[in-house]
């Protein structure tokens, strides 16, 4: 069933040979040090965990996973916001095992999302093609998957507010409701567009994504360095209302996955533009989920709600955190920020696995997904597995991830 590392390498400089390779940043990424053995024993071990658990769950995988339900994954047939994760973790299971059958499973999924590419009624379609349609590209070279995540860019851009300079969060682009709402998740599907315009020449798709970001920058970040989950504006004039919730605790609060797609957007921006302010936002918000943290390293869901750090966890948060602050110390050569995202990696690979679980269909624990409704608190989210491995792979296979999803700076 597997396959050499000769092999994974040799059809990832096939990628190479199309431009997807980004070889600078992954040696960036090597030079600014190597975790301790006893850590990267740890993370070797829970990417092998979690390789062997995707192994086993993947073939009765129909659609694609959305959380957890007494520990069986639940699905949606479209993907939802979160299709495009299923597919990531496939990848990174072949980067990391250079087991064929999870490069096989991995395409097969990300077709699923064909129908997505004219999807003007989401904000998420960077969730939805980076990790599936931009990798498939990236590590097959086929120009159909690169065709379809040009045309999920062009659907994304149609719903940017020139008056108000922000992409529209949720709601068809023909309902008034939540016309003017913007939440901080939206940094992370903003490399898509910069994809576009890298992929095209178009400067329009990143002068889009710039503005939405100057934008985020302006509202969302507060003194201290903490945000709040939503901003809205008035969508005729752009004028801005003030700051709000859904996922957060209050609009005073600090999610602590929202700060984590803040921490990881910005950085990814600077990344993407060489804008240094972009990277002075990213370690503002990192300085203060870095502060927040428990001792356990394992976020709290909301940094200011009443019972923390005594309340329920997120480690989906920890697992995108952890990402991000890899992206902050190649960006900033500050290695604190790699060792707290070791930190991280680490206690989320020995008290968030599901290994104590024999019918446990994902890879990770004690995530929350929407505690101010009750909806799903301490089950598994399929981003929280994808986050996981991407960040463990960032550490243990840095060239490999490059190959995956470009972690290069202009």
């Amino acid at each position: 069933m597997s396959v050499s590392r000769r092999t994974v390498l040799a059809t990832a400089a096939g990628a190479a040979v199309t431009g997807a390779s980004s070889a600078p940043a992954a040696v960036a990424y090597a030079a600014s040090g190597r975790a301790p053995a006893s850590a990267l024993s740890k993370l070797r071990a829970a990417a092998d965990y979690a390789v062997e658990k995707i192994g086993a769950v993947a073939p009765a995988v129909t659609a694609f996973p959305v959380g957890t339900q007494f520990e069986k994954w639940v699905y949606s047939q479209d993907g939802g916001w979160v299709g495009g994760f299923w597919p990531g973790t496939l990848w990174m299971a072949w980067l990391h095992s250079g087991d064929e059958v999870f490069r096989a499973q991995a395409l097969a999924s990300a077709r699923k999302l064909a129908p997505r590419q004219d999807d003007t009624g989401t904000h998420d379609l960077g969730f939805l093609f980076y990790p599936s349609w931009v990798t498939a590209w990236r590590l097959t070279g086929e120009e159909a998957w690169r065709t379809g995540a040009l045309r999920a860019a062009d659907s994304l851009s149609r719903r940017y507010n020139p008056r108000g300079r922000f992409i529209r969060a949720w709601g068809a682009l023909d309902d008034p409701k939540n016309a003017g709402r913007v939440i901080i998740d939206t940094m992370m599907n903003l490399d898509l567009l910069a994809f576009a315009s890298s992929q095209t020449g178009d400067e329009r798709y990143l002068d889009i994504a710039v503005q939405h970001a100057r934008t985020a920058q302006r509202v969302f970040p507060r003194p201290d360095g903490s945000t709040p989950h939503v901003y809205d504006f008035d969508p005729e004039s752009g004028a801005p209302l003030g700051p709000g919730t859904v996922q957060g605790y209050s609009p005073t609060s600090c999610w602590s996955r929202g700060q984590a797609w803040g921490l990881y957007g910005f950085t990814t921006m600077y990344r993407r533009t060489g804008k240094r302010d972009f990277l002075a936002t990213a370690r503002r918000l990192a300085d203060y989920a870095v502060a927040a943290l428990t001792p356990d390293h394992i976020p709290v869901w909301d940094y200011r709600a009443p019972q923390q750090p005594h309340d329920v966890k997120d480690a989906s948060a920890g697992a995108i955190m952890a990402c991000g602050l890899l992206d902050l110390s190649a960006a900033t050569g500050e290695r604190t920020y790699r060792e707290v995202a070791l930190r991280l990696l680490t206690a989320l690979s020995e008290t968030c696995l599901t290994r104590n679980s024999a019918r446990a269909e994902a890879v990770v624990a004690r995530c929350t997904r929407n505690r101010p409704a009750e909806d799903g608190v301490e089950i598994s989210l399929p981003y929280a597995d994808y986050y996981l491995l991407e960040g463990i792979l960032r550490v243990l296979r840095p060239r490999d991830v490059d190959r995956a999803i470009d972690l290069s700076t202009v």
